[in-house]
């Protein structure tokens, strides 16, 4: 019986947190702390931390994964699809909800100016979200080096995946040489052997369409904006997606509540239809729950290799620059003229010196001013 009441508590918080999730991984982290140590006292402080720490090892959405981590730590594997399933579908359903009626309304005229005015909004929000990214994950001249080239590199269209990994690596070789510590690469190299190949949309499938999903949440560590560059190299560089309908996946990001990987969901119903949208948000969600399942038993042996520490560092500061490229390259498309300059001059001032606004209110308040500016 006790089992079952957590159970039925584990799907009552998750719910909550799904539906009232506004504010990126950050803020979903803090209500989980909120939930179970503070109110619940379901764990310490410390096991929390170490179940935190352990989400940053494994490619995917930080918050989802925490929530994957104290379902299963709750309720096993129960609790494990209880936890993340419920935490996952209220962000999935509301999306989808905005994929249907983005496809029938999306492109009228009527619309034109609100999805004006969003773009540079967007632009200002994810900078305002990796700019304290940066300060925090550039610990060294050597990681700020491997900043500055990563970016460089993501420009000129090297793949973000080979510059990712690569300056995981090169920051691990550096440590084994420093230690001498021959084990080093060895537990590491595991890790990579989920990805590097270049998936090459021809029809946009169903089985295309999970494969490359299926990749991306095998592959992808840092920030949840980091998706949003392997969708500009997987769809809008093929042709599969407009970059427009990228943005606006963005926006549909900010607007829901609960993980920004439910943004797969509204480009799969894009792409194709609704057992696109199905087939795309299994595919990138299901990585976090196969990781978190085989991690969370051996956690503490893994807290405590200190060459997958240099390792994460050296990818996070990569994740960072290749945030910084994506936002380079919309704004050459977007911010064209003075309209688009006093929005997201005005977005980026919120958001810099109003940091506990949502990021949906000034989105929202992006699309309204874009719609004013238009009319002028």
């Amino acid at each position: 019986m006790e089992e079952e009441v957590n159970l039925k508590e584990l799907a009552k918080v998750f719910s909550k947190l799904g539906i009232i999730g506004f504010g990126g991984p950050a803020a979903h982290i803090a209500m989980m702390r909120d939930e179970v140590v503070v109110k619940r006292k379901w764990m310490s402080e410390q096991h929390f931390l170490d179940l935190l720490g352990a989400t940053n090892l494994i490619p995917g959405p930080n918050s989802t994964e925490m929530a994957i981590h104290i379902g299963y730590d709750k309720g096993g594997w129960k609790g494990l699809l209880i936890a993340g399933l419920c935490f996952i579908l209220p962000a999935v359903f509301i999306t989808g909800i905005f994929a249907l009626l983005y496809r029938q309304y999306g492109q009228l005229p009527a619309a034109q100016p609100f999805i004006y005015g969003i773009k540079p909004a967007i632009i200002a929000v994810i900078i305002g979200a990796i700019y304290p990214l940066a300060r925090k994950s550039v610990k060294s001249l050597f990681l700020s080096i491997v900043g500055i080239v990563v970016l460089i590199a993501a420009v000129f269209g090297v793949n973000e995946i080979y510059l990712m990994f690569g300056a995981g690596f090169l920051a691990l070789g550096l440590f084994y040489f420093q230690n001498r510590k021959a084990d080093t690469l060895h537990n590491i190299v595991p890790f990579t052997f989920l990805q590097i190949t270049q998936t090459t949309f021809w029809t946009a499938t169903n089985a295309q369409l999970f494969w490359t999903f299926l990749k991306i949440g095998s592959i992808l560590y840092g920030s949840g904006y980091v998706l949003f560059a392997f969708l500009d190299t997987e769809l809008v560089a093929t042709g599969l997606l407009t970059r427009q309908q990228l943005m606006d996946a963005i926006a549909v990001g900010q607007f829901t509540p609960g993980p920004v990987f439910s943004s797969v969901t509204f480009i799969g119903f894009q792409i194709n239809g609704l057992s696109g949208a199905v087939v795309s948000t299994i595919a990138i969600f299901l990585p976090s729950f196969v990781f978190v399942a085989l991690l969370n038993p051996l956690m503490k042996k893994l807290r405590n290799f200190k060459g997958l520490s240099a390792f994460l560092d050296a990818v996070n500061v990569a994740s960072v620059a290749i945030i910084a490229a994506v936002c380079f390259e919309m704004g050459k498309e977007t911010i064209t003229d003075w309209r688009t300059i006093l929005i997201a001059v005005v977005s980026a001032i919120i958001v810099f010196n109003f940091k506990k606004i949502n990021s949906a209110f000034i989105v929202l308040g992006g699309s309204v001013l874009g719609y004013i500016l238009a009319t002028i």
